[in-house]
């Protein structure tokens, strides 16, 4: 954020400015200006105060916040099996939800035409029917909320003038990434309905498509938090020493092995694999399991044999908290801002605590 201090000549033309409110100067006196007015032949050129970056900071925070929230219930419609109970995806047209016997009885026969009910649900009664319905409506519309949380408050800071140039194109980013996980969302939900004759396996979405509508969402939170804590507190300035380059170095490698970590969860999850084995640290008897590299070629076991993606996941996952762990006490061994200390600390009692749940 800029801050001038420029002369003001013309009492009528020229004034101090702050979220729109205009305090007339006398000829000669001079205005410390929040929101700068840059006088040039094409016309005036506002930035946004520091007041205008905290709001901007705020809301994304929430929308970081919405979308931690769209990962977790999608986890739960995941662990209900609710995913596939909604066949059709239009905007507008199904948020409304069934409200007669008869429009929940045509939603039902519209489900029972999809492999899902014909393969693992035949049995299914219409109660049955509405509690996984509404399972996947509460994920598909909580997804709305996100995107109207990020679009409408975006346009309504651009117009105000609240968003700096480089701020407009990270708006766009967040605002295009929501609108392509929507999209992504669906796609992935349409492998589950597709007919597959050549496999006696259980209709299920495809791990591939799962796992990229998960990193999306990760990305976009991330991004989200990361933009909104930039605007939010101050940057600290601290002094360049070799220790700190490795810190900081070791603290992206931990985060690309996190991220790593959840992507290979998804896998774990469109697969079923967590099933195949349910004992730790051995996996059955053995600590690597024989039927690690039983697909062919090679490279397809890591992503579509559920031995292989369930041992991979078990070794990320180890070597994220010895990573994190190691992130922690390194550290507690350079003078860092106390924020930052509670951030090492944070993130070892999170890793701890996935650790102990799963």
């Amino acid at each position: 954020s800029l801050r001038l201090v420029v002369p003001r000549a013309a009492p009528r033309t020229q004034c101090g400015c702050s979220y729109g409110i205009r305090t007339p100067l006398r000829p000669g006196q001079y205005s410390t200006i929040s929101e700068v007015a840059l006088q040039s032949g094409r016309g005036t050129v506002f930035l946004p105060s520091k007041a205008a970056e905290r709001v901007v900071g705020r809301w994304l925070l929430v929308c970081s916040g919405t979308v931690a929230g769209a990962v977790i219930l999608g986890g739960v419609t995941r662990l209900t099996e609710s995913g596939l109970s909604m066949v059709d995806w239009h905007l507008i047209k199904e948020m409304k939800p069934p409200s007669s016997q008869e429009e929940w009885e045509a939603e039902f026969q519209k489900y029972q035409q999809f492999p899902e009910f014909k393969i693992l649900n035949h049995d299914m009664t219409l109660a049955e029917f509405k509690f996984i319905w509404y399972m996947e409506y509460s994920h598909r519309m909580w997804g709305r909320l996100v995107g109207l949380a990020y679009i409408l408050p975006a346009a309504y800071f651009w117009r105000k003038g609240w968003l700096s140039r480089s701020m407009k194109g990270r708006a766009l980013a967040l605002c295009g990434l929501v609108c392509f996980q929507g999209l992504l969302g669906w796609y992935m939900v349409k492998s589950g309905l597709e007919e597959k004759p050549d496999s006696p396996d259980i209709p299920r979405v495809s791990q591939y498509r799962l796992a990229a509508h998960l990193g999306s969402a990760l990305v976009l939170y991330c991004a989200s938090l990361w933009t909104s804590l930039s605007l939010l507190l101050p940057q600290h300035k601290l002094p360049e020493t070799r220790q700190l380059l490795w810190l900081r170095r070791f603290a992206h490698g931990t985060t690309g092995l996190v991220f790593l970590t959840a992507l290979s969860g998804a896998f774990v999850a469109g697969l079923d694999a967590g099933l195949v084995y349910n004992s730790f640290p051995k996996m059955g008897e053995s600590w690597i399991p024989e039927d690690l590299f039983t697909f062919s070629p090679l490279l397809r076991n890591v992503f579509e044999n559920p031995t292989m993606v369930q041992f991979d996941h078990r070794v990320l996952g180890i070597t994220s908290v010895t990573a994190i762990t190691a992130l922690y006490f390194l550290s507690r061994r350079i003078p860092l801002p106390r924020r930052t200390k509670m951030a090492a600390a944070t993130l070892l009692a999170l890793a701890y605590t996935q650790v102990g749940w799963a």
